[in-house]
């Protein structure tokens, strides 16, 4: 396996979101990616290039006070240039807290992730904790 395989991609991305090294995270990302974040929250939507998904994450860190964290709980699943993985993740504050499963759906183009698809079991819950639009 290559360094830039989708498989490959989605590891060092995991990898790197689960150490909290956020610039080899962001050097995951194409130029031009568009990340989907369901629900009817402040941070829902689409959030598109580096810019964007980077105030993204920034605004979830503040949100979470820092707290926020995501673990991989099981195999990629490749299919072409799309790589699903199970994820479990939570965070924290004093008014607030969330935990549970969810899959993150990323699609990889010549070594670089384009767009990011994130399901959660329980959609309510995740809007309580991220706050109203």
């Amino acid at each position: 396996m290559t360094g830039t395989t989708p498989a490959a991609v989605a590891q060092t991305y995991f990898d790197a979101l689960g150490r909290g090294d956020f610039p080899t995270v962001m050097a995951q990302f194409s130029d031009d990616i568009v990340w989907h974040q369901p629900g009817n929250h402040r941070f829902s939507g689409d959030h598109v290039g580096l810019d964007g998904i980077g105030a993204l994450l920034g605004g979830m860190t503040e949100a979470s006070q820092g707290s926020f964290s995501l673990t991989v709980t099981g195999p990629a699943m490749v299919n072409g240039e799309m790589v699903a993985v199970p994820v479990q993740f939570s965070g924290s504050r004093a008014d607030a807290s969330m935990n549970m499963s969810g899959v993150d759906l990323l699609t990889v183009r010549d070594g670089k992730i384009v767009s990011v698809h994130l399901f959660s079991e329980d959609a309510p819950s995740e809007d309580a904790f991220w706050g109203s639009n």
